[in-house]
Order: structure tokens, then sequence, then C-alpha cells
């Protein structure tokens, strides 16, 4: 029997109704997770052989993505029926930020055609913005949806199954809190929401029989109040396998459903937990409050990398702390070694050329029209073949304001050792450089943390980060040698709720919004301070 489950579009809305109704007895939830099971199997085939060719996928990709797009208004302007190597294509195609690309996708939402990508596209991705703007709009055509986000979904599932087999996703419930989407007010055919939103709203017709809440509360556009109708609603069943999310918000979540409940964990809530599928931001400094929230040894935490430009990468190794690079979805990779990042035209090298512990700028062109474009991320590749890696941070997001070369993977890493080695536990940080700190001219780095459980003595905690960070980078380490480039980093806490009222109060207040962790400049670290003043 051939088995199928298309990643397409949402069901006509009589049928998906009559989905969201369905409430199957115990043995068909059983055959039907089994018949998913097998689906996966076959999955996992194909992704294994892109394991050991992932060159072959690659040059696909990149053929089908030029020919595509070839009388497109992108690809006339940039003389895409000429480009016949990669070579011609890095020629032809300059680097392309949001700024260089915003006009376009603007006439796009307001309904021309052909302008990035073949035809009229109606559904946008809305994603933290650029120093110049507050949002970025990102295209998801079809098949961008399809086979990108979908199938990274289905491709993150097969690798959780092939790892644990006993999953029960598709027997019980699992929660995903999205944000909301809604129509451009001058173009109302187009749609604007954050890529959890859309995911949600096209989901496929298999998933919507597990999915929970309903869609109604999952889509509602007040994110406060659909915090509260979760909470209600969730602490009201037990029958949770698996939830995702960004952290920030689930905690949130969370501990309004422990409030509801008067349970001390959410394992007496969900007993049936299984797996949390989470990505956007470093999870080292999250951990021990999760395992504190889920004691449980054979809960299962996979990393993905689902950005609003696309699907990249999903954990394959639950014993190893990184994430196999999904080739074969939709996109072709360069990567720009960090000495170029500054660059006007940076060299790039393809996926078979990445030297491993070295630091790369993604760079991709995509189903979505975005042409060697920079998303912002930063990465470490941790083997090849098969190519997985770690998100190191943002390229807008460290600090090197005295050549230590500070990445969030370094902040996160020693911030999770020092809260280990002292029974602490951490909600949120930023941090910033301190310019000139002294009489005797030297700097320094300036944290501001929120803590869920304090340390019993804040300067020994402070002094044990510093030393953390010394051991994870050499660059900060030599800095900091003997106290000739760097003072110590000096921490300073703030009350709980702190950083939910400044990111609230920045408009970032959602299920994708992330509090930025690392800047050169020290706007994020004093707006934080001021707003713990206020508090």
């Amino acid at each position: 029997m051939k088995i199928s489950f298309p990643g397409d579009f949402r069901p006509l809305p009589i049928f998906a109704n009559r989905i969201e109704r369905i409430k199957p007895h115990t043995p068909m939830k059983w055959l039907v997770n089994a018949t998913v099971k097998q689906y996966l199997r076959l999955r996992m085939r194909r992704i294994e052989r892109f394991m050991r060719h992932p060159e072959v996928v690659q040059e696909r990709w990149f053929r089908k993505l030029v020919e595509t797009a070839r009388h497109t208004e992108f690809g006339r302007r940039h003389h895409f029926p000429d480009i016949r190597t990669v070579e011609d294509f890095r020629k032809q195609i300059p680097v392309h930020d949001y700024d260089r690309l915003k006009e376009d996708i603007a006439r796009m939402m307001r309904g021309e055609r052909d302008v990035l990508w073949p035809g009229e596209i109606n559904w946008y991705s809305k994603s933290s913005g650029t120093t110049s703007d507050k949002s970025k709009f990102i295209p998801v055509p079809r098949a961008n949806l399809v086979y990108g986000h979908i199938a990274g979904t289905w491709d993150s599932l097969a690798l959780l199954y092939h790892n644990r087999p006993d999953m029960e996703i598709f027997r019980r419930r699992n929660l995903v809190m999205p944000g909301s989407f809604a129509p451009l007010p001058e173009y109302p055919k187009t749609r604007i929401g954050d890529v959890s939103s859309i995911l949600t709203y096209h989901m496929p017709a298999i998933g919507r029989m597990f999915y929970t809440p309903d869609f109604e509360t999952a889509l509602m556009p007040d994110f406060e109040k659909k915090i509260d109708r979760i909470a209600d609603l969730m602490s009201r069943t037990d029958d949770v396998a698996m939830f995702g999310g960004v952290p920030t918000w689930l905690l949130v979540l969370f501990r309004r459903i422990l409030e509801i409940t008067g349970k001390q964990n959410m394992l007496e809530v969900w007993p049936h937990l299984q797996a949390y599928m989470h990505g956007g931001v470093g999870f080292d400094p999250y951990r021990q409050t999760f395992r504190e929230l889920i004691p449980s040894d054979d809960f299962v935490y996979q990393e993905i990398y689902n950005a609003s430009e696309g699907y990249f990468g999903a954990q394959c190794d639950l014993d190893r702390n990184d994430m196999l690079l999904l080739a074969d979805n939709g996109v072709f990779y360069e990567f720009i070694p960090m000495e170029e990042w500054e660059q006007e035209h940076p060299r790039t090298v393809l996926l078979s050329d990445v030297e491993v512990g070295k630091d790369y700028a993604v760079l991709i062109s995509s189903n979505n029209g975005l042409w060697r474009y920079m998303p912002g991320d930063t990465l470490v590749f941790t083997r090849k073949y098969p190519f997985c890696f770690q998100i190191s941070g943002r390229t807008k997001q460290f600090i090197n304001a005295f050549g230590e070369e500070v990445m969030v993977s370094d902040t996160d890493k020693a911030l999770a050792e020092t809260c280990r080695r002292l029974d602490v536990l951490v909600s949120e940080y930023t941090a910033a450089p301190v310019y000139f700190a002294n009489s005797r001219g030297r700097g320094g780095h300036e944290w501001v943390v929120e803590f869920e459980k304090a340390p019993a003595d804040l300067n020994y905690f402070n002094r044990m980060l510093d030393e953390a960070l010394q051991r994870i980078n050499s660059d900060y380490e030599a800095k900091r040698f003997r106290g000739m480039a760097l003072d110590c980093l000096r921490l300073h806490p703030v009350p709980p709720g702190t950083f939910y009222r400044w990111m609230k109060a920045r408009g970032k207040f959602g299920s994708q919004s992330k509090v930025p962790r690392l800047a050169n400049h020290r706007q994020y670290v004093e707006e934080v301070l001021r707003y713990a003043q206020e508090g």
C-alpha cells in the first residue's frame, strides 16, 4: 500500500472542520501512529541519501531555482538565462540583505506578479527587523511552504521517530503556540503573520487531528489573552505528548498552568509528555529550568532550525548537540567566512568546502525568491558527511568591541555551565560592551540578567561566569589576561518580569519574538535597566 501524506495547503473549510472534530478511539489512534511511522521510515531513506551525497541535491536545487525564476523580473535583471555555473551565479548576483530587497517585496505584497518568484504571492512571514526596519516581511509562496517548511517538519519528525520509535505524536495531542496573521489593509489578499501562524493555518489534515488547542484559540491576535485561554484549556487535559515554541513564552504558559492546577511540575499535568521541539534561540540557558519543570530522563529535546526564511536544520542524533543541514528542502546554500562578513562583495564557499570549527554566515537562495540572501544567522560545522552544525549567533548579535569576538553560543554555554555549578536558574539575559570602564582605559562587558533562582553570592557567580567565558572563548581570555585589556564582566540582576515588560514595550511580544542576547552597542542593556528601575 502506498502511503502518502501530502504537505499541501489548508483543506476545504468543511473538510477541515470535520477533521478538527475527529476524536479517534484508542485503537484508531494506535493505527494512525503506526501508519505514520511507516511513512516516516520511507522518508528517512531519502534523508539518509542526502546525508551521504548532499552535493548532488544541492546542485539539483541550484539548477531548479535558477530555471524556475528565469522569467521573473529579478531573473531578467540578473540575466538568469545566461547562468550556467555557480561561478556565473556569484558574478551576476550580489549578496543581499533585507534592505536591498524590501522595495521588491513591498510591490509583491501589493499584488505585483513575477517579481522575485513566479506568480502572485499572498502570504508573508513577519520576523524581527533590521537596524532600519521594525519588521521584515518574507514571501511564503506555495513552493516554499510545501517543499521548505512543511517538508522540514516531516523531516524533523522522521529523525525524531528514527531515534525514538516509541514516540506517540500521532496518537496523543501536540501543543504549538503560534502567533497570528492579518490581511494587509491596502491589499487584503495579502496576509501577514509569523511563520508559526502560517504553518498552523496550512497544517496538513493528518496534523490537525492531533493538534491542540483549537485553531480559533491558536490564532488569536491578542497574545496575552491567548496565553490565558491556552493555560485554561490545557490545564484540563492530560493527553499531551509533544510541545513546541520559543522557550520564553512556553515558560510563561507553563507557570500559569501550574498556578491554575496547583501541580508541582508539568509531568503531573501531562503525564504522557515525550518531546519538545525547540529552536530560534540558544537553549542552554533554559535547559535546567525545563528539566525542573519536566523531571524525566526519558523526555526528548530536539533542536530544529525553522526560520522565517526557511526550514534549514534538525537534530539528527539526540546524543549530540548539533543539527543536520537539510540540504534537499528548496534551498541552495553558500557560506561566508567570518573574515568576509563586513565586505561589500564577500567571498563564499559551498557546502563541500566548509571547514569544521569555523564560523560562517549563512547565505541562501531559496524557493521564496530570496537570492544570495543573508538571514543573519551564523553557524559552526561540527562534522561532515553528514553535514551537521551548531548555530553560533547572529551577524548583528555579537560583542567585538575589543577584538574578543564573543558570540551568542559562547555566552549561552558560559551561563549554562555557571548555573549548573552553582545551582542557579536564569530566565533571560542580554549583554553589551562597556567602553573605557575606568581611568586606566580598560573596557569590559556588562550583563543584565533576570534570575528565576538567584545565586547565594552574586559576586561569586559574577566571577565564575567570567572565568567560564574565558575557558570557552580564547580571544576573550587573551583580552582578560591579568586585566590588561578587559576588566571582569559586570552583572546586574533585574526583577522578575523585567524582560517581559521590555519586550512588550518594544512591540516584540509574541510567539516568535526573542530577547536579543548580545549587541556591540549599549541600547538594549540601557533600555532593560531603565525598565527595571521603572518597575
